[in-house]
């Protein structure tokens, strides 16, 4: 039998008494099923990370001059200045 209530701590979510024997339930049928696809003959069939076919595109990360009068008018709006650059919080410390 699943141990919800430890898989339940583990997750850090707490569960009423009356949802522990549904979720049982649902558990086993869950096992059960994975225990179906393991039956399946996947022996030739290739490993697979994504089915879209899809390809990050990206372009190449190459320093360029700064156009001094775009920067200058960026700057007008900046709350604190250090340096040349803007200052922000500090994210770690």
């Amino acid at each position: 039998m699943i141990d919800v209530k430890h898989i339940a701590q583990l997750a850090r979510l707490e569960l009423e008494e009356k949802e522990i024997p549904k979720l049982e339930n649902v558990l086993e049928e869950i096992l059960d099923f994975v225990e179906q696809l393991k039956e399946v003959d996947t022996e030739n069939v290739k490993p697979t990370a994504q089915v879209t076919e899809l390809e990050n595109v990206t372009r190449p990360d190459e320093a360029a001059k700064s156009d001094a009068k775009k920067r200058q008018r960026l700057m007008v709006n900046v709350p604190e200045i250090k340096d040349g650059c803007i200052k922000v919080k500090a994210v770690f410390e």
